[in-house]
């Protein structure tokens, strides 16, 4: 069987997820051929169709329904865990709209998340994520949003919140955080499909019971990040939602989706998300 080509990022809770799986860890999964790039990179690999599997923000999603179909597992999705927004000085939200903002890519769900929030802002400028905080400490920009373990070092840069999108979702909607999800490719074929979404859903298993082996690889492909820092980024991103986004989960993508279509965000589209819909 030809190899699946799968991106995700480098980030511990896609290290984590995708540890089976590309151990050989999981019996009858299919052979894959990873890439392994930043969210943003990986949005953009998908909207020119070059991964057959791949990690994708849900903002990027909407531009990407009518090739691509959502996955079940992998997914990442839960509570107090969304983008913030930090800055030197204290900020308030409404005073956004006069500063720059550095921003993790232009596909991120964070950006959508800030677009949904205040719809009047403008003067965004997009960094790798790793970058953004230092650019707001030495006054390249006026405020940043911030993802991945950024959300548990910000005050080491002397920085504060100005506001948790991630807070103002779910105080707004109700729903969990839709963050990021896996699409494949529909020309794949249902059946396919189905049975990498069922081999996603065993790899997140197999970190969930290998917890301590998982952890210890990931802090050896990256030795500057905090065994804590590490630990807290998998705890908050690798949950229930990870293995099944369930009615609860697909009600909050169904309503990013949604909103994101009626401020004429993203296109619309026909496409049901999942396969087998």
């Amino acid at each position: 069987m030809a190899f699946v080509s799968l991106g995700y990022s480098p980030s511990p809770n896609d290290t984590c997820i995708f540890y089976g799986l590309t151990r050989g860890k999981i019996p009858g999964a299919p052979a894959f051929e990873t890439t392994l790039d930043d969210i943003e990179t990986l949005n953009r690999l998908a909207m020119d169709g070059g991964l057959d599997v791949t990690k994708v923000s849900f903002h990027a999603l909407g531009f990407l329904r009518d090739r691509y179909c959502l996955l079940h597992s992998g997914g990442a999705m839960g509570r107090g865990c969304g983008p913030l927004v930090v800055a030197a000085r204290p900020l308030n939200p409404r005073e956004l709209t006069r500063e720059k903002i550095a921003i993790p890519g232009a596909l991120t769900t964070a950006a959508l998340l800030l677009r949904l929030f205040e719809p009047s802002l403008h003067n965004l400028v997009v960094l790798p994520y790793h970058r953004i905080m230092d650019a707001v400490r030495n006054g390249e920009a006026g405020a940043g949003l911030i993802i991945h373990e950024s959300r548990f070092t910000y005050p080491d840069f002397g920085l504060q919140e100005v506001i948790d999108l991630g807070e103002w979702w779910e105080l707004t909607t109700g729903h969990p955080i839709p963050l990021g999800g896996i699409l494949a490719r529909r020309d794949l074929g249902a059946d396919r499909i189905r049975a990498i979404d069922s081999a996603v859903r065993a790899s997140v298993e197999y970190a969930r019971t290998h917890a301590d082996i998982v952890l210890e690889d990931i802090l050896r492909n990256a030795p500057e990040m905090d065994a804590s820092v590490a630990q807290r980024f998998i705890d908050l991103y690798v949950n229930t939602y990870t293995l099944d986004y369930g009615p609860d989960g697909e009600a909050a993508i169904a309503d990013i989706v949604v909103r994101a279509e009626t401020a004429r965000i993203i296109p619309t589209s026909e496409k049901m998300l999942f396969v087998d819909e």
